[in-house]
């Protein structure tokens, strides 16, 4: 894995439990990097191993997925010709087994999936409001596309604090659903705290047991999350890329005194119920106590300097 941080959405930018949408350039919409293989190799194998735990989709999405499979192809092409390109039928990409875009053995969402390493979910319409109609979802961020497949976004969030169904954020997702056009797209950070670094966590935190480890072997896990409108068939494709880095890592990084007292901030202001969804009751306050003496520390040695 990397070796500084893509993104620190704790540095303050992006608020736990909020929606907190960004427009998102066209061109930056899928971010390709060093780490490409090794992401698309798990996802390779976790199809042998893991399949029906993956991948989901409706009968009748295959027009979707043929769409997000073109969509992706056609982009990566044209933004990322360092990592990709095409000859014939085939994907050819930097460092990972070639994709045959025309293998009919794969569903389309599954050779769109095997291009990037984001996750790929299709979003649709009914009287229910949006529900997830298909996903190839390989690095679940605890949660199981098993029980969330085919159910709205109210049922999705329905153990989220702050979008349950009812909620202002819940009313706020489906008219951002409903009103998005085909020609913008949006971005939404989110994070948490693991520990381990594993890409794929389907196990709810609630039902994990916590290690009995220090806070200083902890990992800080972000999603990248995309939301655009599918202009043939009116769906919404919402995009999940996976960052994991340790927790030392901030000691790396030239602002680590306030990136760290921004995390432990956060961490604070979590309520109950927030704090448990994310699986920190036990270890939040040692957490912070970490992170605020290292940052004294850090400001004690620069005022020495």
């Amino acid at each position: 894995m990397n070796h500084q941080p893509a993104y620190t959405p704790y540095d303050g930018s992006s608020t736990p439990f909020t929606i907190g949408l960004e427009q998102l350039s066209p061109e930056n919409w899928i971010e390709p990097d060093a780490d490409l293989g090794a992401y698309l190799a798990q996802k390779h194998a976790l199809l042998e191993s893991h399949r029906d735990e993956i991948f989901r989709a409706e009968p009748g999405t295959e027009d979707a997925q043929r769409e997000v499979l073109d969509l992706l192809s056609s982009y990566l092409v044209d933004h990322h010709r360092s990592r990709y390109s095409r000859d014939g039928s085939r994907m050819l990409i930097a460092g990972a087994h070639p994709v045959d875009l025309a293998d009919t053995s794969l569903p389309p969402l599954v050779r769109a999936g095997l291009l990037v390493q984001d996750d790929l979910v299709i979003m649709r319409r009914s009287d229910r409001g949006w529900r997830i109609a298909a996903a190839f979802v390989a690095f679940p961020s605890s949660w199981s596309l098993d029980e969330k497949f085919g159910r709205s976004m109210d049922e999705v969030h329905a153990d989220v604090p702050d979008f349950q169904a009812g909620s202002r954020n819940a009313d706020l997702i489906s008219r951002m659903f409903d009103r998005l056009p085909a020609d913008r797209l949006v971005r939404r950070m989110n994070w948490s705290v693991n520990w381990n670094d594993a890409l794929f966590t389907p196990k709810p935190k609630s039902e994990r047991k916590v290690p009995d480890l220090p806070p200083a072997e902890s990992f800080l896990r972000i999603e990248r999350q995309s939301l655009r409108k599918l202009p043939l068939s009116g769906d919404i494709l919402f995009t999940i890329r996976i960052y994991v880095d340790p927790v030392t890592i901030l000691a790396r990084q030239p602002d680590a005194a306030r990136l760290m007292l921004s995390l432990a901030d956060q961490l604070e202001a979590l309520t109950p119920e927030q704090a448990a969804y994310k699986g920190l009751l036990a270890k939040r306050g040692p957490m912070i106590a970490m992170l605020r003496q290292e940052a004294e520390q850090r400001d004690i040695v620069q005022d020495l300097q």
